[in-house]
């Protein structure tokens, strides 16, 4: 029987409770996905209950041959945010932050360099608020743009 330490309880069963919704989300019987994963049945079953470790790399291809987006359904998982992980691992918002969380580090340093030693960690808030605001703004101008054109035909 699996005994995680007390740091580690809490991230396995956040991975746990979003690889079985992703599991039952997955439409397809379970012993497929744990054929697609290149594991047994019930080693799957036991990790979506929580009961063995879960290793990034099972995480991920579990991920996967439900359909979900990995990188983002994980990160999202062991934030604290296992409803968004959840709500969005089939839609663009899962897409969206797949290619964000993957871009975002390499834009990061192209954009500032020798600087980056500059940033704070206190400002990541306020930054996350920032963007979030960038795109409110920029869906709101390509939403007024889609509008214009259709009064003006």
């Amino acid at each position: 029987m699996y005994h995680p330490t007390a740091a580690a309880r809490p991230a396995n069963e956040s991975l746990a409770r979003v690889l079985a919704h992703a599991i039952e989300a997955a439409g397809k019987p379970r012993h497929r996905i744990a054929n697609e994963c290149g594991m047994h049945r019930e080693t799957l079953l036991r990790l979506a209950r929580g009961e063995r470790p879960i290793g990034l790399d099972e995480a991920a291809r579990v991920l996967s041959a439900c359909g979900a987006q990995p990188r983002a359904s994980m990160i999202l998982a062991l934030a604290g945010q296992e409803d968004l992980a959840c709500e969005w691992m089939h839609g663009e918002m899962g897409e969206f932050l797949e290619e964000f969380f993957t871009s975002l580090p390499l834009h990061l340093q192209r954009t500032l360099g020798r600087r980056i030693e500059d940033l704070r960690p206190r400002w990541a808030n306020g930054t996350s608020q920032l963007v979030a605001r960038m795109l409110a703004k920029h869906i709101d101008d390509f939403v007024g743009r889609d509008i214009a054109m259709s009064l003006s035909r």
